[in-house]
């Protein structure tokens, strides 16, 4: 099963949980106004829980006898700092994380019952993000 596909899907998923640690902690300290205490609660929420994803994904990658990555993927600095601005990014890094899972997914359809419900449980996760994001943009966006 050791295919160089699925860990490369891995180790994607893995720099864009990575990343979301960041992200997350990040925005909870740029939010301001009167929500903020909510959505920084939330928000560092995300953070943990990002960073659980990432300690999983990590153990699945060992567990098939590979090498974790070390890099983080690409975060982009783009100094808006509105709650709003903050959430249409949260939005985007969620509906990126449900491709790569998706694509995890496609790769071990068949080949890895384990891997295929982990695969399942997070694309649930993560979707389920993506609606809570979209509800709290709702009269926004």
């Amino acid at each position: 099963m050791k295919n160089k596909k699925i860990i490369s899907s891995l180790n994607n998923i893995l720099e864009l949980e990575l990343a979301g640690v960041v992200k997350y902690t990040h925005y909870a300290f740029m939010v301001q106004g009167p929500y903020r205490l909510s959505i920084v609660q939330w928000l560092r929420t995300q953070a943990q829980e990002s960073l659980a994803h990432a300690e999983a994904v990590g153990e699945h990658i060992t567990s098939l006898g590979e090498h974790p990555t070390l890099k983080i993927s690409d975060i982009l600095e783009t100094h808006k700092h509105s709650t709003e601005d903050i959430l249409k990014e949260c939005l985007e890094h969620e509906r990126t994380a449900i491709k790569a899972y998706y694509d995890l997914l496609k790769s071990v359809q068949n080949r890895s019952i384990m891997l295929e419900e982990f695969a399942r449980t997070q694309i649930a996760a993560e979707e389920m993000h993506e609606a809570e994001v979209k509800k709290m943009l709702r009269d926004n966006f």
